[in-house]
């Protein structure tokens, strides 16, 4: 089967909200590719490795490994995608033998679920070297540097806890979890739950769960949450809707727990957050 080749960028970031991917199925560059799904659900391949990706998971692929993105949904997602060289950083950090960042690469631990306290952090982080990348600022080549350099070693730290290196095949059971991701990701607004879920596909709840953290990586808790917390992000910034009918549109049916799991997550209170982003949205 062909694969691609593209000259990697020595820095490039960009994100967006796509149907399909612009890149041919299968393609490598001379580059290292981290990339960041922030909603939605696709499939990934690198190499001979297949994983379900859904909102909230990083992936890391090195330098010359082959992949696609397959969005099977035909429902949109958003992304985060950054290609940069090892010379970018070079004259910047040097490396040692005891330590070199990059090295998480060819740890063969390719997917990466995070946490709602980790994403907050690193789509902060991925923020941060967008408004940098376009605008341009004085010293925004060095200030680039020092941002991709703390994602990298978060990234080296977030290996090194991983368990060993597995991947999820294509078969029925993902098929299941993933038609189930879809469903969320449209009726997150909704009330929600295992038994109620696990049901309605046909699955026994125990096996629901097991299945579901094995194949996202995230609980369903944790994964209905952040999707709701996503979707309330954009409200709260977006929007004029009061807070209460910001938690009562994306699901939740208290505002104190809609409350303590906004900042469980982003690490800010739902005013707070309106608070510190709206200025920015309005620029």
């Amino acid at each position: 089967m062909e694969s691609n080749f593209y000259e990697a960028s020595n820095f490039d970031i960009s994100r967006e909200r796509k149907f399909n991917t612009s890149m041919p199925s299968r393609h490598y560059h001379n580059g290292y590719e981290i990339f960041y799904l922030v909603s939605g659900d696709i499939s990934y391949f690198i190499e001979d490795k297949s994983y379900q990706v859904v909102g909230g998971a990083l992936l890391i692929i090195n330098m010359n490994e082959i992949h696609k993105l397959v969005n099977s949904s035909k429902e949109s997602f958003e992304r985060i995608t950054l290609l940069f060289q090892e010379e970018f950083l070079e004259d910047l950090f040097p490396y040692n033998d005891s330590f070199h960042v990059l090295s998480s690469f060819s740890s063969g631990k390719n997917f990466m679920p995070l946490n709602g306290q980790e994403q907050s952090m690193i789509e902060k982080l991925f923020d941060k070297m967008i408004a940098e990348f376009i605008k341009q600022p004085p010293g925004y080549e060095y200030y680039l540097k020092t941002l991709l350099f703390e994602l990298l070693i978060f990234i080296y730290r977030k290996t090194s806890t991983l368990p060993a290196a597995e991947h999820n095949g294509s078969n029925p059971i993902n098929k299941k979890i993933f038609e189930i991701v879809d469903y969320l990701n449209q009726h997150y607004h909704e009330t929600q739950t295992i038994q109620g879920v696990s049901g309605k596909f046909f699955i026994s709840p125990s096996y629901f769960c097991k299945m579901f953290r094995e194949n996202t990586g995230f609980t369903f808790t944790e994964y209905l949450n952040n999707v709701r917390i996503k979707e309330a992000r954009q409200l709260l910034t977006g929007s004029t809707l009061k807070i209460a009918d910001v938690a009562e549109k994306v699901g939740f049916e208290s505002m104190t727990h809609f409350g303590r799991i906004f900042k469980d997550i982003t690490g800010l209170s739902p005013l707070k957050y309106r608070q510190t982003n709206k200025p920015e949205m309005n620029e």
